[in-house]
């Protein structure tokens, strides 16, 4: 059993489906092209059963870890290097708030069974890591831009 995803069109499952969906048997997952729109991946509900229990467990067993004894969160700071290189980048105060937001997101999404905040949760933190990384960039952010005109109105409600 192969553990690579395979990749059809589209309309080789709506011309072929038996074809194609017998190739679920030989990959975990079919990446579906389409031209008319974004890819969609299809799976059995089994095997996403599956994934969703390992991405369960493995949350459970970080979120415990972090909380459990008062060296774990230190040793959490010291791996997510190795798992997120970009936050070396990241000052001292913003990779502790990164570990912390990205346990307690994590347990909020499991909860779900949603993992859309985790993901934007990294996003964004990989984007605040690209800010501190180009100096110039960092210096046009935080620079003082003199008056500050207050908060900015909600879109939604000029329409």
């Amino acid at each position: 059993m192969g553990t690579e995803n395979a990749a059809v069109n589209f309309s080789e499952l709506v011309n072929k489906n038996k074809q194609t969906l017998a190739r679920l048997q030989e990959s975990p997952r079919l990446l579906l092209h389409r031209r008319d729109g974004e890819d969609l991946v299809l799976t059995t509900a089994a095997r996403a059963e599956q994934d969703q229990t390992v991405v369960s467990a493995a949350t459970r067993m970080l979120a415990a870890m972090a909380r459990r004894e008062p060296g774990s969160m230190e040793l959490l700071l010291g791996i997510l290097p190795d798992a997120f290189p970009w936050v070396r980048f990241l000052p001292e105060a913003d990779l502790h708030a990164f570990a912390v937001e990205l346990v307690d997101t994590m347990r909020a999404a499991d909860s779900l069974g949603n993992s859309a905040a985790v993901a934007q949760l990294l996003i964004a933190w990989q984007h605040t890591a690209e800010v501190h990384s180009d100096p110039d960039l960092l210096a046009a952010l935080t620079r003082d831009h003199g008056e500050d005109y207050g908060p900015v109105p909600d879109p939604r409600d000029t329409a």
